[in-house]
């Protein structure tokens, strides 16, 4: 098993620049993985199956084309494209996993997640995300128009960037104890998680973090070969 691993992409219309990194990318991990997990986020806001603008189409076209006779690919929600839903992974042929989930990789013990629930000094957004998760608020937006969700995703997006910036790094970060609670708790080999946009490699004694990095000028992608763990980063 060789794996990749990837998150916070955040594909949109306004960035043509990730969407075309995010297909090169694909052409060649079809050539040199065995599985692909995408852990939260590889869109900048999902609406909704039913919304398939050209840009959607798009994305689709490239995922079809990587899974067809490809990698087995995995998608975890994250915490701005959560309401992926089964059309669209059955679609591009894709298996959407539950957070967290936990597989042995090479006789390892592997825990992935998108990592937003480790962020629990972020009390603000820890609420919000209680909410958008239950099934009564997905089944109350899922009901507008798409012309009324895109509205409300926008001005959720925009609230978002504004309360971020006035938080520190540490309130946004993942809480230590938290993450260690959840490590001694689970006792994996390797953890690995992003939303927290910091990529790195850290020892918890035994266990070993991986924390992706976003996309923006750089992409980032972690793989196992083996039992070498490689944290890489590429020029977008």
């Amino acid at each position: 098993m060789k794996p990749r691993f990837i998150s916070d992409i955040h594909l949109s219309e306004d960035a043509p620049h990730l969407t075309s990194a995010f297909k090169i990318f694909l052409n060649e991990s079809k050539e040199t993985c065995t599985h692909l997990f995408i852990l939260g986020d590889l869109f900048e806001i999902w609406i909704g199956d039913d919304d398939d603008n050209p840009f959607i189409q798009d994305i689709k076209k490239a995922l079809i084309n990587f899974t067809s006779d490809g990698p087995e690919t995995f998608l975890m929600h994250g915490n701005r494209d959560f309401l992926i839903g089964e059309t669209f992974a059955g679609e591009v042929g894709i298996s959407l996993l539950p957070d967290p989930y936990t597989l042995n990789i090479n006789s390892m013990k592997t825990i992935l997640s998108h990592g937003d629930f480790l962020c629990t000094d972020d009390a603000d957004y820890i609420e919000f995300r209680n909410k958008v998760r239950s099934e009564e608020w997905q089944k109350d937006f899922l009901s507008k128009s798409i012309n009324e969700r895109n509205e409300i995703a926008n001005s959720l997006r925009s609230d978002s960037r504004d309360a971020t910036s006035e938080k520190s790094l540490e309130i946004t970060d993942a809480n230590l104890e938290t993450v260690n609670s959840f490590i001694q708790e689970n006792k994996p080999d390797i953890f690995i998680h992003g939303h927290t946009h910091r990529p790195k490699i850290h020892e918890h004694n035994a266990t070993k973090r991986i924390v992706l990095g976003d996309w923006d000028e750089l992409g980032w992608y972690f793989s196992i070969i083996e039992n070498d763990l490689n944290l890489k980063e590429f020029k977008i």
